[in-house]
């Protein structure tokens, strides 16, 4: 049973389904991995191990239903994410403020995780209110990257990322709203998917808001199979979430097992408006090439994004004006500088620049409209460098290029938010240092399906999806 951590989720549900382990076991194998590694990672920071073995013997009691659906997990545990609700846990959102708090319910997506079957082993750490790409915070401090704990494992869901890479866990549930689910997979050297807004319910409580459709729930995984595994035991329609999405009538766990190679993609290295490290450019330049293997063409092309940084700031900046007012006015000085930068970023907009962000949205999305006529992916590098030095909390410049704010190089991932399209960063590679590179799919909205096809057929031209979990490399 100690080799169980080295197992896929895939693996591990086949086993238990069958019968050869128990839940129990399960959560007692992820207890011994997290115990035997975090404390070179700082990934895991609430554990609740008495309401996961609670949750094993129940369903070791009850059994499993007769007919369950084609996400049931059958008492596989899982990492949750500290932006989202378990009931009876600590939730602290990464911030001093909810220090103490424990939350008196679960979000919805916790509950649907759950009514299929996932155990809830702890909670995995997040920047302040998932705030940046570097997991670091003062009630947990800093997750460290596996492959090299003198650097960042990116973010927001960075504890997610490590909680995979280093077999803590086997699925670990994660957030996106600038990149949070695909930076951290693209520099843990795992698979981080951006569902399309609606897809995955989402706890209403939060800031995001009922309506809002920029910030998502989503998976994370070690290989593209089993984020299609985890994706059908999220999806569902709820009443409380008012953009949720029907179950679609086949499993994307179908089109994860079909691995069809898209017949045309578009590759940009900069979508015309970023910069990018060279040695990653090459790297993402040469995975993108490789899907001429698969006999898909390959272009150099891209949609128009211009005007689409000072967009997503502007959307940005407003949900922080919603979510964050009464922590501004009450809590301010507990609060990081960058979350008291984005609410004044956010305040500071007049009617006029709200206007021009929807505006220049509407014709980013009608560019990429018309990019997906011919294109089936687009295809760019997730992130424009590879993961640097823990201690900065962000990059102030990349490629000779200075960046004006603290998320500005996160430019790849969130100029795709705003389109509604589903995104996933897949490993591609690793720089002459070691450390990993990751590549950015992006499809049509909706396109769950076709993308993770797509995903599986470039993830089985690689040898990557075999390096992962891997013993923190301590330097």
């Amino acid at each position: 049973m100690t080799e169980l951590w080295q197992k896929s989720a895939n693996e591990m549900v086949t086993l238990l389904k069958g019968g050869q382990i128990r839940p129990s076991e399960a959560v007692d194998a992820a207890a011994q991995r997290i115990e035997a590694t975090n404390g070179a990672v700082n990934s895991m920071v609430t554990l609740c191990l008495d309401r996961a073995q609670d949750y094993a013997a129940r369903i070791e009691a009850q059994g499993h239903p007769e007919r369950p659906g084609p996400g049931y997990l059958y008492g596989l545990p899982i990492s949750v994410k500290d932006l989202q609700h378990v009931e009876g846990v600590l939730c602290t959102e990464g911030s001093p403020i909810y220090a103490d708090r424990v939350s008196p319910e679960s979000d919805m997506l916790v509950q649907s995780l759950e009514n299929n079957g996932a155990i809830v082993v702890g909670k995995s750490n997040t920047p302040e209110f998932g705030a940046g790409a570097n997991t670091f915070n003062e009630v947990f401090g800093a997750t460290l990257n596996p492959w090299d704990t003198r650097m960042t494992c990116g973010g927001s869901s960075g504890g997610a990322a490590v909680s995979l890479a280093t077999g803590q866990t086997w699925l670990a549930t994660g957030s996106d709203l600038g990149g949070s689910l695909r930076i951290p997979g693209a520099f843990c050297s795992v698979v981080g998917f951006r569902p399309s807004p609606g897809r995955c319910p989402r706890g209403t409580s939060t800031y995001l808001g009922r309506f809002n459709d920029l910030g998502v729930v989503g998976p994370m995984a070690r290989n593209v199979a089993d984020v299609a595994l985890m994706l059908d035991a999220m999806v569902g329609q709820y009443a409380h979430d008012p953009i949720s999405l029907p179950v679609p009538n086949e499993p994307f766990q179908q089109a994860a097992q079909t691995a069809t190679p898209p017949r045309r993609i578009g590759w940009s290295a900069t979508l015309g408006i970023a910069p990018v490290e060279p040695e990653v450019a090459e790297i993402c330049a040469a995975a993108a090439a490789s899907f001429g293997d698969l006999g898909t063409d390959v272009d150099e092309a891209t949609p128009d994004f211009t005007g689409a940084t000072e967009m997503f700031l502007a959307f940005r900046g407003a949900m922080f004006v919603a979510g964050h007012g009464r922590h501004i006015a009450e809590h301010r000085d507990q609060l990081k500088p960058e979350v008291i930068w984005n609410y004044e970023y956010g305040l500071a907009r007049t009617p006029e620049d709200m206007a021009r962000a929807q505006l220049t949205r509407a014709r980013i999305h009608v560019s990429m409209c018309e990019f997906f006529e011919t294109y089936d992916l687009l295809v760019t590098p997730t992130v424009m460098t590879p993961p640097f030095p823990v201690e900065t909390r962000y990059l102030e410049e990349v490629a000779g290029v200075k960046f004006d704010n603290y998320i500005e190089w996160l430019m790849h991932t969130f100029v795709i938010t705003p389109s509604g399209c589903p995104a996933v960063s897949i490993p591609c590679g690793f720089t002459k240092d070691g450390l990993p590179v990751g590549l950015q799919l992006v499809a049509p909205p909706r396109g769950e399906a076709a993308l993770l096809s797509a995903a599986a057929a470039f993830e089985a031209n690689q040898r990557l999806q075999w390096q992962t979990p891997i013993d923190p490399r301590v330097k």
